[in-house]
């Protein structure tokens, strides 16, 4: 029998039925939903998942939220649109009230699912972000007036691109991508080189994870090539560094290390920048980014770089220090020391279960400890 796309999603992420439960239980509380019990969905679980019946509606959320994909991903029902006249009217009607305070608002929706994002992850959040991409998608479509498409469209290439790299992280890479397009497209719209050369480079990051650096590293060379001259100094130096990491995943060492050196040169000495809320390259930031890139090289170094900068990552990056708690288990399996390498893992495969980072815990699975040993405990 074919498998059906609820249990090839469940596959993909290697979640067993009993942690898909929990799952499930834990945001329906979450939520304030009232769903069947444990022993229930284990039952009904089964059915879904053999396409002996469908899942209901009220499990779609659910499923959405705790598997971070789309109802067409997961083999539910498109969400249905009324195609009447009256109901075009109505969107038409909705799209002439926007004005700049709604704009805003918008805008400040994403930068709070930016804070919850870097804390909590993608669970709680990329059902939300599509929704309100759906939003202001409809906005733009039925005719929000000349003079706030552009900061609309500028709104949706943030939300799409912060959607992009949340789907990234569940390993959903085909959302991803058009997340990335959709961001791409909006910042045309807003006639934002600086948002077009963020997006095209943050894209680049899901044909490194499908393994094609090469293509990636012309991606983010590409990227640079929109901002140059038309960016502000920090959006250079982070594209600088993300160009690094592309050359470093395609083994390209000399070139990698050059690209980071351009990074902290272009570094302002305030790397801060409001127009640019996305962006953090100061402190430990870029410190922790040339550490990746030289665990990637197989660079005894990169566990010095990655200790020193680990301390001073702010407490709220719990996804970044996933990443660097990998980062460094990969560091020392490379230098033989299975202790090291076990603790880290275990440090990592902890935060990134908490915040389901789907990506970083694939990564661990793949982890040589010295001996010949696969995997995590």
């Amino acid at each position: 029998m074919a498998k059906t796309r609820l249990r090839a999603v469940r596959d993909q992420l290697g979640y067993s039925s009993a942690e898909v439960i929990r799952l499930l239980q834990q945001r329906a509380s979450a939520l304030g939903l009232a769903i069947m019990s444990a022993a229930s969905l284990k039952t009904k679980l089964s059915v879904w998942e053999n396409g002996h019946e469908s899942v209901s509606d009220l499990y779609w959320r659910l499923f959405r939220d705790i598997y971070g994909r789309t109802n067409e991903e997961l083999g539910f029902p498109p969400e249905q649109e009324d195609s009447e006249a009256a109901e075009l009217r109505s969107r038409l009607a909705v799209a002439r009230t926007v004005d700049a305070d709604m704009v805003e608002l918008f805008r400040r929706q994403v930068d709070d699912a930016r804070h919850v994002d870097r804390r909590f992850g993608a669970v709680t959040l990329l059902d939300q972000l599509r929704g309100s991409i759906r939003q202001v998608e409809d906005l733009l479509m039925y005719g929000a007036a000349r003079g706030l498409r552009e900061p609309l469209a500028g709104v949706l290439t943030e939300a799409s691109t912060l959607a992009g790299w949340e789907a990234l992280d569940r390993n959903a890479v085909g959302q991803s991508w058009a997340h990335y397009e959709r961001a791409k497209a909006g910042a045309r719209e807003a006639g934002a080189p600086a948002l077009l050369a963020h997006a095209t480079a943050e894209q680049a990051f899901v044909l490194i994870d499908l393994g094609e650096a090469a293509q990636a590293v012309e991606q983010f060379a590409d990227a640079r090539t929109l901002a140059e001259h038309r960016a502000p100094p920090l959006l250079r130096a982070w594209l600088a560094a993300a160009h690094g990491e592309g050359l470093a995943a395609a083994g390209h060492r000399a070139e990698a290390l050059r690209a980071f050196d351009a990074a902290g040169e272009l570094l302002p000495s305030d790397p801060v920048d409001p127009a640019l809320p996305f962006l953090f390259l100061g402190g430990a930031h870029l410190d922790r980014w040339r550490g990746h890139a030289l665990a990637r090289l197989g660079e005894p170094d990169a566990i010095d770089q990655l200790s020193e900068a680990l301390p001073r990552l702010p407490a709220t990056f719990i996804r970044a220090k996933t990443g660097m708690l990998v980062d460094l288990a990969f560091a020392y399996a490379a230098l033989g020391d299975r202790d090291a390498a076990l603790e880290h893992s275990r440090q990592a495969r902890r935060l990134g279960s908490q915040i389901k980072s789907d990506r970083q815990l694939r990564r661990l699975g793949g982890l040589i400890l010295p001996g010949g040993i696969l995997g995590v405990a």
